[in-house]
């Protein structure tokens, strides 16, 4: 499937840029070797070949999930110089 003027129009109206005629030649050249090489890796035969998931051989090290207590909201704004109900009081940053 070769890719057309009119291909690169489209995708440069959706991609929301301009290009010269020019430009959009060489995108239309450029974009065709991209589809050419494809075709040509779509040909190699991949029998038996495991999918690669990473190059390296590590693997996620996690921590263990441990239960903490966290503070209580009282304790939370027992030093809070202003609050309302259970939150922090702090001066408006935003104008509207």
């Amino acid at each position: 499937m070769a890719v057309s003027l009119k291909d690169v129009d489209k995708i440069a109206t959706l991609a929301k840029l301009k290009f010269s005629g020019t430009e959009k030649e060489k995108l239309q050249k450029d974009l065709n070797k991209i589809l050419e090489y494809i075709d040509h890796l779509n040909e190699l035969d991949l029998e038996g070949v495991e999918p690669l998931e990473n190059i390296n051989e590590t693997e996620n090290v996690l921590r263990k999930d441990e239960v903490y207590t966290w503070l209580t909201t009282e304790e939370a704004l027992k030093n809070a110089p202003s609050k309302t109900g259970k939150f922090f009081k702090v001066p408006k940053v935003l104008d509207k």
